[in-house]
């Protein structure tokens, strides 16, 4: 499955051009529905995964892990699938079906935590008729299901130590039996697993069994965070975009290069998911600005400094990233202060006019939208030569930058 034209485009532009360039949305792009979940509509949800670019970008972590996805594909081994939240645990367990032996087959979710322990087996084996009160007629369950196909066990951590047990049984025998039944089943689908904890931690405290440990993670895949393939992001956003502009029907604004510099820096607590429900509110509100609060909303620790892959940074450039930011911040709270009015901030920062759109430019504030300045230049400081302190900055920003 290859990825958009459109997508491509952009993408190869953000990543080559320079400062002016710009992702854009296109109105007419057709936009993936949300994956669906139940086992009626698991085609739609096969048919709407993001293109194999999408979904493993360039980063090598990601490449290999496509390269081991399918070897683990022409087998029925069990699969463990572990990452932080929000890096695409579900999307890669549907990849992997979708290049399984069985991809027209059912693909069926099942979300560990919200299943009551008290339910599990129902939900999970099915029921006959009459086995409990209340059982009006047999009902099938998950496992029988997902038959030829995939049962995806989501968030497996999060499974009560008595329901592992039946879980294990499962695995060990490749047999169940519907509540109230005395015949067995037996089970004709891959197993698929994904928690965001580590299991051998939940291990050692006794949380989740060992046995059952060993019984899932035959294949274990480790996704990486989006900090870790920051590269990822321009083509990420720009199918974000297509996406949503798409599902709107509208032009939506283009996003800059400095923006997206912005969101290859940030940390990403939330991974993918954060980025594209960002993304979203882009779509909807059409504003640089509500995405530079989101991510100063949600990134308190904005001194934390970025290791490189040697696990070293130098002091120059930590320092020169942290007085950027620390000025950054005071340039944005200024201007709100002042109603986004560039004329009055730059009275109170005590800088001209001309270096106060220098450094929203250097720093990716938005120009467009802001109010005019007055028509008479706001007066600077006199240093002890008698020149504008505000035209020194100005004159000099180039060297401090």
């Amino acid at each position: 499955m290859k990825i958009s034209g459109e997508i491509q485009t952009q993408a190869k532009a953000v990543s080559t051009a320079g400062s002016e360039t710009f992702v854009l949305a296109r109105s007419g792009a057709k936009a993936p529905s949300c994956v669906a979940i139940s086992n009626s509509a698991f085609l739609d949800g096969e048919r709407n995964l993001p293109p194999e670019e999408v979904i493993f970008g360039s980063s090598q972590a990601m490449w290999e892990i496509r390269r081991n996805v399918e070897r683990a594909a022409s087998t029925d081994i069990p699969v463990l699938l572990q990452g932080a939240t929000g890096t695409g645990k579900e999307v890669l367990a549907r990849f992997l079906h979708r290049c399984s032996c069985g991809a027209s087959k059912p693909f069926v979710k099942v979300n560990c935590p919200a299943i009551p322990v008290s339910l599990f087996e129902s939900e999970v084996f099915g029921y006959e008729k009459g086995a409990f009160t209340g059982a009006c007629e047999a009902k099938p369950g998950r496992v029988e299901l997902a038959r030829g196909g995939t049962l995806f066990l989501d968030e497996i951590a999060e499974l009560d130590v008595n329901v592992q047990a039946k879980l294990l049984q499962l695995l060990q025998d490749g047999q169940y039996c519907r509540l109230g039944s005395q015949s067995e089943k037996h089970i004709q689908a891959r197993i698929v697993c994904a928690t965001n904890k580590p299991l051998k931690h939940a291990v050692k405290c006794g949380t989740f069994r060992e046995d059952l440990f060993y019984r899932i993670s035959v294949f274990p895949l480790e996704l990486p965070s989006l900090q870790q393939r920051n590269g990822d992001i321009p083509m990420l956003v720009a199918y974000f975009l297509e996406k949503y502009g798409g599902k709107y029907g509208r032009d939506v604004p283009p996003v800059s290069n400095s923006l997206l510099d912005r969101l290859e820096k940030y940390q990403w607590p939330g991974n993918i998911r954060q980025l594209e429900n960002i993304v979203h509110n882009y779509a909807v509100f059409e504003s640089e600005q509500f995405i530079t609060n989101k991510l100063e909303d949600r990134d308190p620790e904005w001194l934390s400094v970025g290791l490189t892959s040697h696990g070293s940074a130098g002091l120059k450039k930590i320092t020169q990233q942290t007085v950027k930011e620390l000025e950054r911040r005071i340039i944005l709270q200024t201007l709100e202060a002042h109603g986004w009015h560039r004329g009055l901030a730059a009275r109170a920062l005590r800088i001209s006019y001309g270096a106060l759109l220098y450094k929203m430019r250097e720093i990716g504030l938005p120009l467009k939208g802001c109010r005019k300045p007055f028509s008479v230049e706001p007066a600077g400081l006199l240093n002890s030569a008698g020149a504008e302190i505000g035209d020194t900055a100005s004159r000099s920003v180039g060297a401090t930058a």
